[in-house]
């Protein structure tokens, strides 16, 4: 079943943008932000969703501080409907 990330998302809605677009974490992020769910076609809870999942990456990643295993498990499931709801959106006949 083909997985799609917030890149794929991106390059599959058919918004124009930039090349580097995924340079950065930050940056993909934002342009996600921009072009998928400020007008739409994606919730503003997926956006939610993502940028938590942002945080907790940069806890785990830069601070050195160790991430629950109850976060864990949660970010995992959120990562799901994520998943879920970019190929619902943009992969319709994928399943």
């Amino acid at each position: 079943m083909p997985c799609l990330t917030p890149r794929a998302a991106l390059l599959a809605s058919g918004n124009l943008v930039k090349p580097d677009i995924g340079k950065t974490h930050r940056g993909l992020i934002n342009a996600f932000s921009e072009h998928l769910i400020k007008n739409g076609p994606i919730s503003k809870e997926m956006g939610r969703l993502l940028k938590r999942a942002e945080e907790i990456r940069l806890v785990a990643d830069y601070t050195g501080e160790l991430i629950e295993l109850s976060d864990a498990h949660e970010i995992v499931g959120q990562a799901e409907i994520f998943v879920s709801a970019m190929r619902n959106a943009f992969m319709p006949d994928s399943e």
